[in-house]
């Protein structure tokens, strides 16, 4: 069974008398360990899927299951308590917080779970050292490179240990070497941790480190490139 199945995955959206309908009766599987890459043209779907696949929004129609749980129809308060241990999501502009230091901003997740503060320094202590920070804990984003700030985020989103990793253009705001060493990054992740990624991207370099490029178009796959070998 694959670990994200999705069935008639249906996302409509009114705006006025009009209706947008970014995905339309979109079917797919993407398998436990998978490094899925995103592309498409604006409006196409790719963050509308990733923002279902991470429970932030809901579908109007259709079946999204999830490491074997239908989530489609949660209440709120279900995904969210599901979002924080079963999710972690990298953004492109980082979204970390100013006046944290790089450890404070990796442990916020772990703070919404029954953990002790002990057991909390183990996980934020491993994410940070996985992902080439450790002696950066004391760090205020204002101190930290572009790239070692995009290091603090994809740290705060493993550290949850979760389910899928979703990435929306990690290196979109990246130098082209920066942006290598994190698409190199994700693909270790992915290699050596078993992390399953669906990652959006705009641009095709960061493709060839994926295992499956899907071209979306108007709400469905058009198209599929089978990437490096798994």
């Amino acid at each position: 069974m694959a670990l994200i199945e999705c069935r008639q995955l249906t996302r409509i959206y009114r705006k006025g008398s009009e209706e947008i309908t970014p995905l339309d009766q979109l079917d797919l599987d993407i398998e436990r360990g998978g490094f899925v890459a995103l592309m498409g043209p604006s409006g196409s779907g790719k963050t509308t899927l990733l923002n279902l696949l991470a429970g932030i929004d809901r579908p109007t129609s259709g079946s999204l299951v999830i490491d074997g749980e239908a989530i489609e129809n949660q209440s709120r308060r279900a995904l969210a308590n599901w979002r924080s241990t079963h999710v972690g999501y990298i953004f492109q502009l980082y979204n970390l917080v100013p006046v944290l230091t790089a450890y404070e901003n990796i442990e916020l997740p772990l703070l919404l779970q029954n953990m002790s503060r002990r057991e909390r320094h183990e996980r934020v202590s491993e994410a940070m050292a996985s992902v080439g920070i450790a002696d950066r804990h004391d760090h205020y984003p204002r101190q930290l490179s572009g790239g070692q700030e995009q290091r603090v985020a994809i740290a705060r989103a493993i550290v949850t240990r979760p389910t899928i990793l979703l990435a929306d253009e990690p290196t979109g705001d990246l130098d082209r070497e920066t942006g290598t060493a994190i698409m190199e990054l994700l693909a270790t992740l992915n290699r050596d941790d078993d992390r399953t990624i669906v990652m959006v991207t705009h641009d095709p370099r960061t493709t060839q480190w994926a295992k499956l490029t899907l071209h979306l178009d108007k709400g469905k796959v058009v198209e599929h490139d089978q990437g490096i070998e798994a």
